[in-house]
């Protein structure tokens, strides 16, 4: 079994909003996440203080830790810095890239697959790390602990707003532009990149739902079987 440190009890969490398994709202209690990992409260208090800094948690007097349900305006925002980062990724004229094509390939079957089955958890996952995989693979590493950060927001976003964008239309616009920049096609690739960033936000419905209560920590905080990214 794997060390458990604070982080990666915090990168679990991450891990799980990228999922749409945590919901936003949810309440992470101390107790139940020390006894899941297996560590002490202590530890367990110094993960949800990390995942406080990056925004993806808060602490209400008297009623613990909770997700965090974004407003509108943050929503806008996530999405809003998003397009920034994400256009500066696709903003280098380039030429095709085999290895980065390979590679981007290979996470888009993955998500076709996870589409045309029944996990929905890996799902949404893949189409989420779709983004952090373009910029690891087009050679941003420094960007990606951002952009990871950044698209789990805009999935809780999603989540509370209920986006109606389905994902078999997620995939299809990956695969376009990953075949942009097969083509070479550096500026059609940042402006479908663009668009689709467009789609998802627009997807959002306006009125908020009521906040899920129930506590689900052993089956939202279970790690997703993942295939192996291409590096």
């Amino acid at each position: 079994m794997p060390d458990i440190s604070p982080t990666s009890i915090a990168e679990r969490v991450v891990e799980s909003i990228l999922a749409q398994k945590l919901a936003p709202g949810e309440r992470l209690g101390e107790q139940d996440l020390a006894d899941l990992f297996g560590v002490s409260r202590t530890m367990v208090r110094e993960a949800l203080m990390q995942l406080q800094a990056r925004g993806f948690v808060e602490v209400q007097a008297k009623r613990g830790w909770f997700v965090v349900q974004p407003s509108a305006e943050e929503a806008r925002d996530a999405f809003s810095a998003r397009r920034i980062v994400e256009a500066g990724i696709l903003a280098e004229a380039g030429r095709p890239l085999s290895r980065v094509i390979r590679a981007l390939r290979a996470h888009i079957a993955d998500e076709q697959r996870a589409i045309e089955g029944a996990d929905a958890a890996t799902r949404a996952f893949l189409l989420a790390d779709f983004h952090v995989c373009l910029a690891e693979q087009m050679g941003h590493r420094l960007l990606c602990d951002v952009l990871r950060d950044l698209t789990a927001r805009t999935t809780l976003a999603a989540t509370l707003y209920q986006s109606r964008h389905e994902a078999g239309a997620s995939c299809a616009e990956h695969a376009a532009i990953v075949g942009a920049l097969e083509a070479g096609d550096m500026a059609r690739a940042r402006t479908l990149m663009l668009e689709h960033i467009g789609h998802v936000e627009e997807a959002l419905q306006t009125e908020l739902p009521a906040p899920e209560t129930a506590t689900r920590l052993q089956s939202t905080l279970a790690p997703i079987a993942l295939p192996r990214r291409v590096r």
